[in-house]
């Protein structure tokens, strides 16, 4: 295997090695590992929306520009659910309407149900996604109802949105352990994921919700959902409660799944999961990505910017490992 040392500036100087500018990427051919890898970037959606406290909308519409200047594909700019369950995101309308919109990049949110669908049409958003649990409990506790409720009410949501020709995603939580019932089977996984995927999801993001697994149970969960929902249709989500992020990316990598979703700065957790830590690190992402030599379209420079404005903002030291070892961290 051959494998390359490159650096981004000359590096001579010890005392200039830690810059943001100095960042090391080790080439790689690594047969078997996509080319390109999108980033999903959730942190103004999932990651601000686990703040105890609201965030300034100017400071969310300035960390979603940050994150599209750094070239993030999609991001998941807010979600479209009742200010009485999640105050966070009760600005969704003026953050919508007062972003900059990069061409190219896609602007997602969440839409649990019709409402919130119908709302973000309103101020332009240009994909949607819809949330289901593989767990029973778990999607009570989340949203209030059943699985199958909640997917008879994600069906009216796909419905609307063929209609006028707008993507959905699917998310399915806990595919890898609940915080109530403890391990889920993979099987159960892949029939939620095979239900949104038949009404009409394009992509299904498999999300670790409480940051349970391991590699090994990252692959056997691709390999059962991939009987049933195309590789090229799988997202992963993954928490890093266990600091196991990282490792199940590359394992899912190595099963082909091609999609991933990431929060700068780490942003996030799961208020409805008692010790669920934030979601793994889009920097951290990026880095290793850089490391493999897969492309990403992402300038890792601005995005540390990004994941640092936003930490700033709401008093928190940055959970990215890749931020902290540079000049740009807290």
């Amino acid at each position: 295997m051959l494998q390359s040392l490159v650096i981004a500036d000359d590096v001579e100087d010890a005392d200039d090695a830690s810059s943001t500018s100095d960042i090391v990427c080790c080439e790689t051919d690594l047969a078997g590992l996509p080319s390109f890898v999108k980033i999903v970037e959730v942190g103004p959606r999932d990651g601000l929306q686990n703040e105890a406290g609201v965030v300034p909308t100017e400071v969310k519409v300035e960390f979603i520009n940050k994150l599209a200047e750094a070239g993030l594909p999609v991001i998941e700019a807010t979600s479209f659910v009742s200010p009485k369950w999640v105050p966070q995101m009760s600005d969704h309308r003026e953050v919508m309407k007062q972003i900059d919109r990069r061409p190219g990049t896609v602007y997602s949110a969440l839409t649990p149900n019709l409402k919130g669908f119908e709302a973000a049409m309103e101020v332009g958003a240009n994909e949607v996604a819809i949330f289901g649990a593989a767990s029973e409990t778990f999607s009570r506790k989340n949203i209030n109802c059943s699985i199958r409720e909640s997917l008879q009410r994600f069906k009216e949501v796909t419905e609307a949105a063929k209609e006028v020709n707008i993507p959905v995603r699917g998310y399915v939580s806990c595919v890898l352990g609940c915080p109530y019932e403890g391990d889920v089977k993979a099987e159960k996984v892949a029939e939620v994921a095979k239900e949104l995927l038949d009404m009409g999801c394009y992509e299904i993001s498999l999300g670790d919700t409480i940051g349970v697994g391991t590699p090994g149970a990252v692959k056997h969960l691709v390999s059962v959902v991939s009987e049933v929902v195309p590789l090229s249709k799988i997202a992963v989500h993954c928490h890093d409660t266990y600091g196991q992020a990282l490792a199940n990316i590359l394992a899912a990598l190595q099963m082909g799944v091609s999609v991933f979703d990431s929060s700068s700065a780490g942003l996030g957790g799961c208020p409805y999961a008692k010790g669920a830590s934030g979601n793994v690190s889009t920097e951290d992402v990026v880095y290793m990505m850089n490391g493999l030599a897969i492309n990403t379209g992402v300038d890792i420079h601005k995005l540390i910017d990004a994941g640092h404005f936003i930490s700033t903002a709401i008093g928190r030291r940055t959970s990215s490992k890749v931020a902290q070892a540079t000049k740009c961290s807290l």
